[in-house]
């Protein structure tokens, strides 16, 4: 079947075709492989085709004008003589096509300067062609003196057909990629400057087409603008049926800020993505910094001054290793392999079970990794046999263990797969480690893992004890854990889902007014991991010097801002966007801690702390696998809490508040 997109036919015979469908699907054929040959062509090509199209042009309007002047072809006395002028003309013309380089120009790119050149070719050639057989008849060479008339009418011939044949093939080749392409749909809501702008480069996107526009101004509606109709606000919901569209895109720059919320909030219901398109200008602005709408900055958000120049790089314990890095396709994975990269490793085993985050990391990796080996491992951590198999094909030094379930509500509605995954996948990862006498294993942690109230952070909790508790049993492994807090951007942070409800119209979700984080940096959490690794003497924890946690609302209220936008609340009615207290959700936290007591040792770099905590006995250890497998394979998840009620610290009670938490 034709479908609706597929009736905008080539040259408007679409309704003929689609009432033959021996003739549609021939027609379909034939599209098909012009678009292929259109597709295949080099640029080289593209322009000898247009050349070639110019000088058939030359010929054709030679040919006419001639005809136009019946008494000159007469008076020549022979049509040899016609087609001796156009081998003349032809060279003429290449070379000039050639010089001012009208056959290098794109279709799509072809303007008004370019159509000056074209007539400025038509007067070159027929002024030459006339010269030419003034010259000839007063040379005796048996040809008389054409008119000038005749010329002249090649001249305006070969403009019309030269541009109009531009035009022409201009729309062939638009109409062959709308027919070949699965493209998105794109309704663009502003028929202004920047909306045509958009229309314009959209006509050869690979991805999206637009099919229309709408626009408040009634002098606009039921108007054509590059082909495309303009509608009525009034008529949105319709069109967005009509046509199938897959995204609106707000191009009206001029408007304010609250104006282009408001427009997307009611366009809320349609049914597809709404996105707004600043203007040029707007873009240069926020290019150089200066635009009000900045994004926030980050020691506002992380509540100090950002560590990165301060945590220095550790090549030497990692150069010419092979590392192995697990969860390779997170976000604290993926930046370890990258800044791991750096420091010239002999080989990098990237493993992760999601088939998506490893593909997508790895042809990232592929494209910085120089002389060293790559290889992307798909599996679960949970898979004994796996595990050891690639630690002992690849000879590994060095595990990064960043595998985990984070999502902390997602991980309390499956608590089983979540501590399967955390806690039996660090066990059978560790422990493969010991085995195979890897030399150094560092475990990422978490912030939640301290007197934890969640499965999440509980489950984290007990892959420490795990840890250190294969730490107290090794001699040539040395195991270490890396305790952070929220990292900024990464999966589940904060950061991206308040950006996407601001950009949204709102509103902002926070859970509590008072509720605290401490944040840190992609960049600042993977290099802590890198340099408290090389710190290790088996069985420690490391955590930063984080400085004083975030309230959450002030990060909402500082990003809502930051945006040209103001908060909504009792004091401030007529404000732009709300900031919505939902209420702490199963196994949340008011505040985080880093700490589970309070002995500390200091370590060679002065933000980074050793934390001196107490750990299970190998008997306890045992006992506690032993019942957090049976419970799994059970399906008893009742007898899992209990089992983290017993063995991990503080289970199910709330921490200690922070006092004066405050953004700096």
């Amino acid at each position: 079947m034709v479908s609706y997109h597929q009736e905008k036919d080539i040259l408007g015979f679409g309704q003929y075709f689609q009432a033959n469908t021996f003739l549609g699907d021939a027609f379909l054929g034939v599209s098909h492989l012009l678009y292929k040959f259109m597709i295949s062509l080099s640029r080289a090509q593209k322009s000898a085709i247009l050349l070639a199209l110019d000088l058939f042009w030359i010929a054709v309007a030679f040919s006419f004008s001639q005809l136009l002047m019946a008494p000159f072809p007469e008076n020549l006395g022979a049509a040899w003589q016609t087609l001796w002028y156009l081998v003349l003309l032809l060279p003429v013309g290449a070379f000039v096509i050639h010089a001012v380089g009208l056959h290098r120009i794109k279709l799509n790119a072809y303007g008004m300067n370019d159509m000056v050149n074209t007539g400025a070719l038509a007067v070159i050639v027929g002024a030459t062609g006339y010269a030419a057989s003034y010259v000839a008849s007063f040379l005796g060479l048996g040809l008389q003196t054409a008119s000038g008339g005749s010329f002249a009418a090649f001249s305006m011939f070969f403009i019309v057909l030269s541009v109009s044949g531009r035009m022409l093939l201009l729309n062939l080749v638009f109409a062959l990629f709308r027919r070949n392409q699965s493209r998105k749909r794109v309704l663009i809501y502003g028929a202004g400057q920047t909306g045509q702008q958009l229309a314009a480069a959209l006509m050869t996107d690979d991805e999206f087409e637009a099919q229309c526009f709408v626009d408040d101004e009634p002098a606009l509606q039921k108007l054509s603008i590059r082909g495309l109709r303009v509608y009525s606000p009034r008529e949105i919901y319709e069109i967005v049926e009509k046509y199938d569209i897959d995204r609106i895109i707000l191009a009206m720059p001029s408007a304010s800020q609250a104006t282009r919320v408001r427009i997307a909030k009611e366009l809320s219901g349609v049914g597809c993505e709404v996105l707004g398109l600043p203007s040029f200008a707007e873009m240069v602005v926020r290019a150089e910094g200066a635009h009000k709408a900045a994004p926030v900055r980050l020691p506002e958000l992380l509540g100090r001054t950002a560590l990165e120049a301060e945590i220095p790089a550790s090549a030497e314990p990692y150069r010419g290793k092979s590392i192995l890095v697990t969860g390779a396709g997170g976000s604290i994975g993926s930046e370890l392999c990258r800044q791991i990269l750096t420091l010239q490793p002999k080989k990098l085993v990237m493993l992760d079970h999601s088939e998506l985050g490893l593909y997508s990391v790895g042809r990232e990796i592929s494209e910085l990794c120089g002389d060293i080996e790559i290889v992307l491992s798909l599996g679960s951590i949970v898979h004994e046999e796996f595990v050891e198999e690639i630690i002992g094909k690849h000879n590994i030094d060095v595990i990064f263990h960043a595998a985990a379930y984070k999502h902390l509500p997602m991980v309390e509605d499956n608590s089983l797969e979540g501590l399967r995954n955390n806690v039996l996948g660090t066990r059978v990862v560790a422990d493969a480690a010991r085995k195979a006498d890897v030399e150094r294993f560092i475990l990422v942690s978490t912030d939640k893992a301290v007197r934890p109230t969640s499965i999440m952070g509980s489950s984290k909790r007990l892959a420490e004890l795990v840890v250190q508790d294969l730490a107290t049993r090794s001699t040539t492994t040395r195991y270490s854990m890396v305790r952070f807090g929220n990292v900024l951007g990464s999966s589940g942070s904060v950061i991206p889902l308040f950006d996407e409800q601001i950009r949204q119209g709102g509103p902002v979700t926070v859970t509590h007014k008072d509720v605290t984080r401490f944040f840190m940096t992609t960049s600042e959490a993977v290099r802590l991991v890198l340099l408290a690794g090389t710190f290790s003497r088996g069985g420690d924890v490391f955590v930063l010097d984080m400085g004083k946690p975030v309230r959450i609302a002030e990060v909402a209220r500082k990003m809502i801002e930051n945006a040209g936008l103001t908060v909504k609340n009792p004091q401030n009615p007529d404000g732009d966007i709300e900031i919505q207290f939902t209420g702490l959700r199963d196994g949340e936290k008011m505040h985080e801690e880093l700490l589970i007591g309070s002995d500390m040792l200091t370590t060679p770099h002065p933000k980074i702390l050793r934390a001196q905590e107490k750990h299970l006995s190998e008997l306890e250890m045992a006992n506690a696998l032993q019942d957090l497998r049976r419970a799994i394979d059970d399906r008893d998840s009742d007898l899992a809490t209990n089992i983290l009620q017993r063995w991990v610290e503080s289970v199910g009670s709330n921490s200690v508040p922070i006092e004066k938490a405050e953004v700096s």
